[in-house]
């Protein structure tokens, strides 16, 4: 079942990259067979920023690229409290940057 996402709520994004260096927010760190590049998981802290009756939902990140994701991604997933609470100034940021009005630190 996917999750209501509206306008203004506060999501995390779990994005797998590739590279010869992790980053230190990188999680679920694996090395390639021959050792030359690392598989990992990086938390991105996005907006949404509209969804659509197709049930895609666009989401707005710090920098302001858009990114536009099904809303069944399984690496998609609302922020709860605790990721609401240590990551806020990411997302307030992003609001302040963008002019967004709804803030979902109230739930």
């Amino acid at each position: 079942m996917t999750q209501p996402f509206r306008p203004g709520d506060w999501v995390v994004y779990r994005k797998t990259k590739r590279s010869p260096a992790p980053g230190p927010r990188a999680r679920q760190v694996t090395a390639s067979p021959k050792g030359d590049n690392y598989g990992y998981v990086v938390d991105k802290y996005w907006v949404v920023q509209d969804v659509s009756p197709e049930g895609t939902v666009r989401l707005l990140t710090r920098r302001g690229k858009q990114h536009e994701l099904a809303s069944d991604d399984p690496a998609l997933r609302k922020a709860g409290p605790w990721v609401r609470f240590w990551q806020r100034e990411r997302y307030q940021q992003i609001e302040r940057q963008h002019g967004s009005t709804q803030s979902s630190l109230s739930g």
